[in-house]
């Protein structure tokens, strides 16, 4: 009996260790999985793009999207516009220009020119992870599952020149409600998290 009890309990810590591990560590495991895989839930042409800001942060409308420029812990590129009057993104001492701007009230905005490919991708963790301490006081409504939601922006010039842009949200799940807005914030892991122009 004794040895029964001693066994139980074993199994019982064992059981409440990966429980605790999985609560407490599966954001961080769904992160690394990002790193080598996504799911894309959806993809479209870049009809449009507009900034509203004044050069630095900001918000980056794609098509529909609205995509913040803000957060100070990610890349903070520049937008305006260059010499030769293009829009243009600068990032890492490289310029990127998407094409002659268009006035839309006070805001900046082009359209991709013939021969551009411009696409923003939609994609979402492989991984969810329970947020049972998750309480909400104001509402009473709280998340039981997280993932994070990427939106991916590519854009490839007839010249070979190529942007890609990376931003990362939360997205949460209510069990009334299914998966809600993807675009809930988490300071310091939330925002635009890469810029890459290449050459």
């Amino acid at each position: 009996m004794r040895k029964f009890l001693i066994t139980l309990a074993i199994l019982v810590g064992i059981i409440a260790a990966v429980s605790a591990t999985w609560i407490f560590g599966a954001r961080q495991l769904s992160l690394f999985i990002d790193r080598y895989r996504t799911i894309e839930t959806a993809s479209a042409r870049i009809n449009s793009i507009t900034y509203e800001g004044s050069g630095t942060g900001g918000i980056f409308r794609v098509n529909d999207l609205a995509l913040s420029l803000n957060d100070t812990s990610g890349p903070s590129p520049t937008i305006g516009s260059t010499k030769d009057n293009q829009l243009a993104l600068a990032a890492g001492g490289k310029v990127f220009a998407f094409g002659p701007p268009r006035s839309e009230a006070e805001n900046l905005a082009a359209v991709p020119p013939a021969g551009d490919d411009a696409f923003i991708e939609i994609r979402r963790s492989v991984l969810s992870w329970p947020t049972p301490f998750d309480f909400n006081f104001m509402t009473g409504h709280s998340p039981s599952w997280k993932r994070h939601i990427y939106y991916r922006l590519l854009w490839k010039k007839t010249s070979g020149a190529k942007l890609e842009m990376l931003w990362r949200y939360e997205q949460y799940f209510y069990p009334a409600n299914g998966w809600g807005s993807g675009f809930m914030t988490k300071e310091g892991s939330t925002g635009l998290v890469e810029v890459q122009i290449r050459p």
